[in-house]
């Protein structure tokens, strides 16, 4: 049997437990949201007690991976079988996963561990954004759009403290165990809160669609994940990968054209909207993994700020995100959601003009204003990119249409990551050629030679030295000199690389169309 749209009840949040939902779902989206940035503080102290430092990329990987291929399937599966179970269930398997994280004795376990609870942190991720869709409606889906991405936002500012504290107070496992009580919290609110779904026929899945999708989807992943790091580029490993992933793909396509009920509908490519929003935000994503990636290095390696403090100055760009994220939902149905989008974009874009200036004489506090003026550009772009889908979709594709937006953001951001890497390591070798090459001759041979070695394989190796003050200190002023110059000029070729990014997305904006924004109350939309 046939699962229709027609014959589904959605679920719909009991109108006095409406608060209770809500409750639940800031929870499970701020500790969902925080177990992204709160790991990466305890993994020094993981690596000392587990050892396997070589492995060390593999416990976000892993999470990253897994995250990522499971948002298209979710959005699908809330559709056909009800927000209440999908969520429900995510939230189990990212508690579990969690557990096992914590109760992990080696790093292979470890890695295993936090691949099976990025199922759940993927699958929990889209459904906050689902669930206020069908919550609210108008004005005041905007406004709670804008709240939810700012409380994403928040975790990026708190969770590195967060994490240390764990690590310092307790151990790192609670990092992990944390997610504990506060999940199963989560869990039985949003439970109480929803009403359950039923169907009068049962649900056919699409599981050739799924496996194809997920094997196409990791494979390319993986690819730009190790390519360039791992294994070089031009590498059987890599090409393999690319190759798989897109053989995958394409007979994921050819198995989405005659499933029933397709995990993701090719058609909807055909809605100007659809294709629009997702291609914003894809771009959008590639250009803020430029600032998030390179800026610190900047601050550490150029101006020569501590760790910790070159962290700090990427919390002003978070703050302004969560302060423009709030405001945007209510400035759109002022000023519409065209000219927000542009304006968000065209700020981005300044910001990347701003970034590109920055020289060897810059304070950290110059580079924090800048980082504010991204930050905002972000926030106002950011809760429109779901906003604009629920908008012009109805209720029966809305899960499919807004975990698109999230999938598309992911995969941008791993793309950008990639490719401003790649920008990065070949401008660093390029100028370090082009700077460097005279100062070796004055250098002692062995030094010359291990030196001229790195800048013809990993040149950006060479600026491990910036970041490490005692190695600073037994180099030639001039190298440095010549080192933070190179630096300076690798990271102005990366900024103007990721503002092309944004500004494409900015003339995107063009080709949106009119979307109209409802300003119905949400019981006039459950009756419609």
């Amino acid at each position: 049997m046939e699962t229709t749209h027609d014959q589904v009840e959605w679920d719909t949040p009991s109108t006095n437990r409406r608060g209770v939902l809500i409750a639940g779902l800031i929870i499970a989206m701020l500790f969902g949201a925080l177990d992204q940035t709160i790991v990466g503080t305890a993994m020094p102290r993981i690596v000392g007690e587990l050892g396997g430092l070589s492995l060390l990329t593999w416990v976000t990987t892993a999470y990253m991976l897994t995250a990522t291929t499971v948002v298209p399937i979710t959005g699908k599966l809330a559709d056909l079988m009800g927000r209440k179970m999908v969520y429900v269930a995510g939230l189990t398997i990212f508690v579990i996963g969690s557990a096992l994280c914590g109760a992990a004795q080696n790093m292979i376990e470890l890695i295993l561990f936090r691949g099976f609870q990025g199922i759940g942190g993927g699958m929990m991720m889209p459904m906050a954004m689902i669930i206020i869709g069908d919550l609210f409606e108008g004005k005041e889906r905007a406004k709670w759009q804008g709240v939810f991405g700012a409380i994403f936002g928040l975790s990026s500012v708190i969770g590195p403290q967060l994490g240390g504290w764990l690590v310092d107070a307790l151990n790192w496992r609670w990092v992990f165990y944390i997610n504990l009580p506060i999940g199963i919290l989560a869990a039985i609110l949003i439970a109480i809160g929803l009403k359950g779904h039923r169907s009068s026929t049962s649900v056919r899945l699409d599981w050739a669609g799924m496996l194809t999708m997920v094997l196409g989807v990791v494979s390319l992943l993986l690819a730009l994940s190790l390519g360039g790091k791992e294994y070089e580029w031009t590498s059987w490993q890599i090409l393999g990968l690319f190759a798989l992933g897109l053989v995958s793909l394409i007979l994921f396509a050819r198995v989405e054209a005659r499933a029933t009920e397709p995990i993701f509908p090719f058609r909807l490519f055909r809605n100007r909207t659809f294709t629009i929003i997702n291609s914003i935000g894809f771009l959008m994503s590639v250009g803020m993994f430029g600032s998030i990636m390179f800026v610190p290095l900047f601050m550490q390696g150029v101006t020569g700020v501590s760790a910790s403090a070159s962290g700090t100055v990427m919390t002003p760009m978070m703050i302004t995100m969560i302060v423009g994220s709030v405001l945007g939902g209510q400035l759109v149905y002022k000023i519409g959601m065209r000219v927000q989008m542009a304006l968000g974009m065209l700020i981005m874009a300044g910001g990347f003009v701003l970034l590109s200036t920055m020289d060897i004489y810059t304070s950290a506090f110059t580079a924090s204003v800048y980082m504010v003026i991204l930050g905002l550009g972000m926030g106002l772009v950011m809760p429109l990119l779901t906003l604009a889908l629920q908008e012009s979709f109805p209720r029966s594709e809305r899960g499919v249409v807004t975990s698109s937006s999230q999938f598309f953001r992911q995969i941008g951001g791993t793309f950008g990551m990639t490719v401003l890497g790649a920008v990065m390591n070949a401008r660093s070798s390029e100028t370090l050629n082009e700077k460097m090459a005279p100062l070796l001759q004055n250098l002692p041979g062995e030094m010359a030679s291990r030196l001229s070695s790195m800048m013809q394989g990993d040149a950006q190796s060479l600026y491990n030295s910036l970041l490490n003050p005692a190695m600073l200190t037994k180099l030639p002023p001039t190298f440095v000199d010549v080192l933070k110059t190179s630096l300076v000029d690798s990271l102005h070729s990366v900024f103007l690389f990721g503002l092309i990014f944004v500004l494409l997305g900015a003339v995107c904006t063009l080709f949106m169309g009119r979307i109209q924004l409802s300003d119905h109350k949400p019981e006039q939309a459950q009756a419609e």
